[in-house]
Parts: C-alpha cells; structure tokens; sequence
C-alpha cells in the first residue's frame, strides 16, 4: 500500500470516528457499534505506526469530549483517559509485580463531582479532560451524588453517571425515541433543563476514584473506604496483591462470569486495574492523552459470528413500533442467539439491514446484549410495515428534532400496545398481582393479540399450546403463569381500583374512597351520578380526583372493561372498623426510610388502623412528624421544629403506640405484605390450567 494510499484511509478513519464518539458523547443517534468503533481505533494506530504521522484530531491522541451545553470550566486535575487492551498479559506486564486493584469500566458518562466544607460546591462533565461544563443544577435529579458529606475540607471524586438495563428498558418502552444504549441515554439526558425531566431517566453515579483529599491518604483502596465512610455507594473492586498471569486471568474471567450472568445491573464496556499505590500511581508521564500509570483498561474481544435473517418482526411497545432481526440460530458466548434489537429506522438504514436471506454479522455486545453489527449481503428490500401489526391501524414515521433519528408509529391512540404501561401496573405487586408476568411478556402476549383489555389476561390459559412454544417459556413456565393468573382472580378492592390506571388515584386515594364506600355502590355510584364532586368531601380527595374517578367510570369502554372483568374476579373488601383506637385522634406524618415495618405503606396501615390519620404533609393540625433521621435538616423537619411539632423515630412510635408490634400481626398495606407473609388470599385447589 502506498504511503498517500495509508494517509487517506487514516484520514478517513480519522473523520468516521471523530462522528461516531461524537454522537456516542452527546446522546445523539448511533453511527457506530462499539465493535466497530474498536475496530477502527485499531487499523489506525497500525497506520500511525507504519508511516509515523499522527493527524493533529486523531482520536488516538484525543479525548473525546462531550458536548454539554452550559458554562464551561476547567478541571482542577485532568480527567484523562486510560490505555486500553484486550490482552491479560499486557494487564500482569503494567502491574509489574505491585499490588492493584480491579474495577468495572462503568459504561455511562463521567462527572467530576466537588465537595467544600461539607458541603457539594460543583458537579463538572469530563468534556474533553481540561475543560467541561457545570451541570451542579442538575446534582439533585442524580442519585448518588451528596449534598453533603461529614468530612469539611477539599474532596474531589471522579465517577460515573449510568443508567441500569432495567430502566433503560422501561423509559425505551415509554419513549418517542427509542436510544441505542444505556450510555447513549444517559448522555443525552445530561443536556436536558429541566431538572424533573432528568430525575425520571434514573441515572445513577457511581464514583469509582477519589481524585482529591486533603488528608494523606496514599492506598487507592483505603480511598475507596473513605468515601464509603461517608456514605457513598462506589464501583465494585477487588485487590489483587500479587499480579501473575494465572491470578490476573482468574479475577478477570470471574468478573467476565459476572457480565454475562447479568448479575451487575448497570451497562460495563470492559475492567479497570489501578495501582493501590497513589503516589506511584502519580508519577506516571502523559503520553497522547493517556497517564501512563493512572490506570490500564481491559476490554472484551467481542465474539462474532455469520448468520441469516429470517425476518424482521415489528414489536409495539408504548409509542413505538422497532424492528427485530429474528435470524438463524448461533453460538455466541456459550449461549444461542437468533434474534436482535434493530432500535428503529435509521439504524436499520445505517447498516443496510434488507430481505430474508440477507447475510448478517452479530455479537454480543459487552457479552449480553445481542446486536447486529454489520450487513455482509443484502438481499430483497427492507419493508417498513404501513399497518400496526397490533391493530391494524395506519403507521406513521416520525423524525425526532433533536437527532433525527426515524422511528415507526401506530395511529391508532387506542392501539392496545400503546396501553403496555396500563397493563404492567394491572397485573404489578401493587395491583391485582399476577406473579411472573413481566413487561416483557405482556408486550410479547400483546403483539400476538391473545391481549386487547385486561379481562384476556385472564383467559390465556385459551392460548397454553402457542404458549408452551415460545421462546423462554415450555410447560413449566407456562403452568407457572397460568397458576399465578387463576390467584390473581382473588384480589383485594383497593387493588383492583389501583390496578385500572384511573388518572389522579393511586392507592391512598383507592383507601380513602374504600373506608366511606363499600367496594360495589363506589363504582356503581361513580357510573351513574352526574356530579363530578360526588367524592369531593372526603377527607383526601377533593373536586380535582373526584372530577377524575367520576369521568373516568362514565366512560363507555372503561366501563365495559370494568364489567368484563367482574365476570372473572372475586373482589372482597376488608372491614372499613378500625382494629383499635391506640391512634385515634391522632395525625401523622411519615418520611424517610423505615427498618421495623416493611415499608412506609405497612405503618401507614397500623396507623389507620388504629383509628389514626397519616397526611403527606406536616401542618398545624399534625400531631406527630415520624423519621429515623431525627436531626435531618429536611424541609419536614424544618417546618416540624418551626410549629413546635415532635419529631420522633419509629422505635419511639412503636414504644408509645405499638408496644406489642409484631411485623406478621400488621394488617396488610401492599403486595410486599404478601410476598413476605404469604398470600392472603384464597388459592384455588389445583385447577385446570388448560381447560
């Protein structure tokens, strides 16, 4: 290959990778996988060592930045980044025989995050390692960031904002635009204004260095129990004292175990290993963009494999309607994989995703989540469905303004698919409880219409042979729903009314309606008044929720979906008497965590049942404020303290007002009540599932 041939093919990939880290920094559409991203940064190291010349952006000797709007600000210690290998010997080669330590590579975004005399003074992006920007305004919407710690002197601690599997499945089901990854949506999320808008993303930071103390602290280890100490919540580790290959190839398959049984909950890209001596680790020189002993990154050498696609199937989610890749069966990572998220449109265009037949390259990226990488030979054209596979409706293309990123819609505003998040919290813990049944089954059940309202949820056992055939499921599961369906047909009132998703009522609203209604003249009443304050006057409740439950039983389908499903439950209601009058007259207040009772909802419970009221805010009227952190400096404690109101812990309420507790005596409050007592309802003897 000629020399200006390598220079051009290095400023290709200089350009194609620039783009990519780009988008993969600022939230925006993938324009590449990691594989190939990797793949990429290596052929062009090759060529800078082949011909010499390092292009003055190559990504090889500079940082990829984010691209946070707001006030930029230099960092007080660089954030550089680490050398990075697939290699376990280069691993044991960098520790040279000095004890270390390993760490997740966190996947997400990193924040620099600043404490001053006990209190948080800043919260910065990594940007490009000298310069990022502010977001401290942002610091109250991410949990694991302190407002304040005990320690008062100079702190700065580098961690990193992620967001789990879970939640970036929950929010992609909820979502107009549906994110390639979990670091994608977190990135993304960081640019946002408003601060409640944030906090729904769920991001989590999780500090895994402490950069700065002003106390000698010389062990990277004892570091990471300092700032245990002071309550945070860091990246695993583990020590390894003296680094061989037979021990460091050890600990780096077990975490790899980890990854691939899911047992961390948030997205890892690779492992870290740094010297647990910091002053050592200090004297390290800065080669490119690199502190040659800051620390050494280890990442996975994906495995790949060549496939068919089969077909691409159109799964519904709540707004949504993405593309699988559903392929010939193969081996990868000790598991069979034959299909894979496509996410929308555009990522099916971006890789030229076409007909059955079409030869595709797959992995799993960062050994769990299944992907298509690459489109080796097109075959056919690709088809963009022009009805919802769900409801037959029209189907629409969006393209998101921020990112232009194309995603499919059903017309349809009563697509049943659209209703996934109605579905999941009638048949949740706190609803009628129908064990097993995930989000991700129901939108499974949903897509082959055995689901259009929530009465067929009773009727799958119609659908056991299908059932038993699909995949993650066979006779065992199958059963093992079908049961759990047959015991949910047994629900509490309170459960039920929570269960129909009604706008406004959420379970202390179902309680308070409950303890002046018996269960049948409440809705029938709220079917037939023609006056939306029929429930106003109750304690709770108010013109606004009334208005809400009235309109919402004088509407003709939920109505009917109400009466399909009286057909098949057994709905009973606890007596409205309260057990005792230990509380009566009395108001509470309750915040914080708990540690006797279950939860807050459980106390709560005791309380009421024991002729009390429990309020959610502290007035004059509030005779007691409950909260373990007495000395909290909480707005409840504030105004509790400010009108003379005692602030008492739960052992001080239990020894005042419940002297004879006992957590299995507790009357019922939620389904974690059951989970942990046993189910109180009647089970069934042995039923037919299959009938």
């Amino acid at each position: 290959m000629a020399d200006n041939t390598k220079m051009d093919e290095m400023q290709a990939l200089v350009s194609k990778l620039n783009a990519a880290s780009d988008a993969y920094y600022n939230g925006r559409g993938e324009l590449m996988t990691d594989y190939e991203w990797d793949a990429g940064f290596d052929r062009l190291k090759t060529l800078e060592r082949e011909t010499g010349v390092v292009l003055e952006d190559s990504p090889t000797h500079n940082v990829s930045a984010d691209d946070v709007a707001g006030q930029k600000e230099p960092h007080e210690f660089p954030a550089l980044s680490l050398a990075k290998t697939k290699k376990v010997s280069d691993l044991v080669k960098w520790a040279d025989n000095r004890p270390i330590w390993l760490s997740w590579k966190l996947d997400g975004l990193t924040l620099v995050v600043t404490y001053d005399n006990g209190r948080l003074s800043k919260v910065v992006t990594r940007g490009d390692g000298h310069i990022g920007t502010n977001i401290t305004h942002l610091s109250t919407a991410i949990s694991g960031i302190l407002p304040s710690i005990k320690y008062t002197g100079h702190v700065v601690i580098r961690g990193e904002a992620v967001i789990s599997y879970e939640d970036f499945e929950k929010f992609n089901l909820e979502s107009d635009e549906e994110y390639a990854n979990p670091r994608n949506l977190a990135s993304g999320s960081l640019t946002l204004k408003d601060v409640n808008e944030v906090r729904q993303r769920h991001i989590h930071w999780i500090p895994f260095t402490l950069v700065h103390i002003d106390d000698d602290i010389v062990s990277w280890g004892k570091r990471m129990d300092w700032l245990t100490s002071e309550g945070f919540k860091v990246v695993d580790h583990e020590r390894i004292d003296t680094p061989s290959s037979a021990n460091v190839q050890d600990a780096v398959d077990r975490w790899t175990v980890k990854v691939t049984n899911k047992q961390n909950p948030y997205p890892v890209d690779g492992l870290v290993i740094a010297y647990d001596d910091t002053e050592y680790a200090a004297t390290g020189s800065v080669t490119g963009h690199h502190a040659t002993r800051a620390g050494y990154a280890f990442k996975w050498q994906d495995e790949s494999a060549e496939t068919e696609l089969d077909y691409i199937e159109w799964s519904c989610a709540t707004s949504t309607i993405s593309p699988v890749a559903v392929f010939k069966p193969v081996e990868l990572e000790g598991t069979t994989v034959k299909r894979a998220s496509l996410c929308n449109i555009s990522e099916c265009q971006r890789l030229g995703i076409a007909g059955k037949g079409t030869k595709l390259s797959v992995i799993k990226a960062n050994k769990i989540i299944p992907k298509v990488i690459k489109v080796l030979e097109p075959v056919g054209e690709f088809e963009i469905p022009k009805k919802c596979p769900v409801c037959g409706s029209d189907t629409i293309v969006k393209e998101s303004e921020g990112s232009g990123t194309l995603t499919l819609h059903c017309t349809n505003p009563n697509c049943a698919a659209k209703k996934l998040k109605k579905f999941a919290r009638f048949v949740s813990k706190q609803g009628v409880n129908v064990d097993g049944l995930s989000e991700q089954t129901l939108q499974k059940f949903i897509n082959l219409g055995w689901i259009k309202e929530y009465a067929d949820i009773f009727n799958l056992k119609s659908h056991s042979d299908e059932m038993r055939n699909l995949d993650g499921f066979g006779n065992k599961s199958t059963v093992k729903l079908l049961r759990a369906v047959e015991n949910a047909k047994n629900v509490e009132a309170h459960r039920f009314l929570f269960a129909l998703s009604i706008p406004l009522v959420g379970q202390d609203v179902c309680t308070r309606l409950l303890g002046v209604y018996n269960y049948e003249d409440l809705i029938n009443k709220a079917h037939e008044t023609e006056d939306k304050n029929e429930f106003a006057t109750i304690a709770g409740i108010g013109p606004e929720k009334s208005a809400s439950f009235v309109i919402w039983f004088h509407d003709d389908e939920n109505w009917q979906a109400v009466v399909n499903l009286r057909r098949e439950l057994n709905i009973t209601q606890a007596s409205n008497e309260a057990a005792g009058n230990i509380c009566e007259g009395l108001t509470f207040v309750v915040t914080g965590d708990v540690h006797h009772y279950k939860n807050r909802n459980e106390l709560k419970a005791y309380i009421e049942s024991q002729g009390g009221k429990v309020t959610g805010s502290v007035s004059k009227s509030t005779s007691f404020l409950i909260n373990n952190d007495i000395n909290s400096t909480s707005g409840k404690n504030q105004k509790a303290k400010t009108l003379g109101i005692p602030i008492i812990s739960e052992d001080d309420f239990i020894s005042r007002f419940a002297s004879s507790f006992n957590e299995g005596a507790v009357p019922d409050a939620s389904s974690e009540d059951e989970e942990k007592n046993g189910n109180s309802r009647q089970t069934p003897t042995e039923p037919d599932l299959f009938a």
